[in-house]
């Protein structure tokens, strides 16, 4: 089953093909980085503008690289939520048309299976069930993977995300947007020790999360060195940052998965590129005999193949779309 798939929840426009769910064929994904940088974040009006300026050409790019065309598609699948509502409606208005064109069904992915399904990419071995750390600039979420199309959330931040910290820590930092790469280089080096920082405990939810303490307190170091006239470490303080980002997220995927009795860890989104966490379980995973799977860098953020990959799944159950298809900005998973 070939199925051409389209992504645009943000500021990533991705458009990929997939044969049977775990081969990909194409995956092309421009990204609007350079264009919201100026505004140190998503400006959602330009997000939309430029989804609706390339998306079409992306479509003709990827069949390209596919070496294929459009009669050759079996399904088109799409992002339908959550996200951005006005970049998902571009994406999603535009699978629409194909699928009524081709007269091909369509298929509607939430973005988080979308993630999640990134690791059937790149490792084919494994299937569900198994437990999912999901880590993003919009979602910080512990996943129970029952199967395919059935997941239960069974912890997750009950404030900002993790990638939203990070990215609003670089950004007073003076790093820039996107900042979690930026914030994960500068780390290097650093003494994780060199600032200590909150880490979150919610007495009545051991597997829940909080990042806005962190976040308050890491901005507020800053800005009370900057009126003192006091030196500040940009290095051991991005340590001492990402340190207390991991040592929320490690030990709560660990307890998590001892909880389920689940030997499998997989990690998605956008955070799991950042190097300190992704060691940090790594280690944690080795000392618990789990197997953990981390997908590559390329798979972390924002892109089509994984919503491609996922689509193959959700018509298993039946699940398929009609053109009154809607998009929406929150969803449950």
């Amino acid at each position: 089953m070939i199925i051409l798939a389209i992504e645009t929840s943000c500021d990533e426009t991705g458009v990929a093909i997939s044969r049977n769910g775990r081969e990909i064929l194409a995956n092309v994904v421009f990204s609007q980085s350079d264009l919201h940088a100026l505004y140190g974040g998503v400006v959602p009006e330009i997000a939309s503008r430029n989804h609706i300026i390339v998306l079409t050409k992306l479509v003709e790019d990827a069949l390209t690289q596919a070496k294929l065309t459009k009669a050759d598609l079996d399904a088109i699948a799409v992002t339908y939520a959550p996200g951005l509502i006005g970049a998902l409606l571009v994406g999603v208005n535009v699978a629409k048309s194909m699928a009524y064109a081709l007269g091909i069904p369509l298929i509607p992915v939430h973005h988080i299976h979308g993630h999640i399904a990134a690791n059937y990419i790149a490792y084919p071995e494994l299937t569900p069930p198994f437990l999912c750390l999901v880590v993003s600039g919009g979602h910080s979420q512990l996943v129970d993977v029952r199967g395919y199309t059935d997941m239960a959330i069974i912890g997750s931040s009950r404030d900002d995300a993790a990638g939203e910290c990070f990215d609003k820590v670089a950004r007073v930092l003076g790093l820039g947007y996107p900042g979690g790469k930026a914030l994960d280089d500068l780390s290097q080096g650093g003494d994780d020790s060199a600032y200590p920082l909150p880490r979150s405990v919610i007495a009545d939810a051991p597997l829940d999360m909080s990042f806005s303490g962190l976040k308050t307190a890491v901005i507020n170091l800053i800005h009370n060195k900057e009126q003192k006239g006091e030196p500040l470490d940009p290095q051991g303080l991005a340590a001492s940052f990402a340190a207390a980002v991991s040592d929320t997220l490690v030990p709560r995927t660990i307890q998590a998965a001892q909880s389920l009795g689940y030997t499998n860890i997989a990690v998605a989104g956008g955070v799991a590129a950042n190097s300190r966490i992704r060691r940090d379980l790594e280690t944690a995973a080795e000392k618990q005999g789990f197997n953990l799977y981390l997908p590559p860098l390329s798979l972390c953020g924002d892109n089509a193949a994984m919503i491609a990959c996922q689509a193959y799944f959700e018509p298993l159950p039946g699940v398929l779309a009609h053109l009154d298809l809607n998009a929406y900005a929150t969803k449950g998973i």
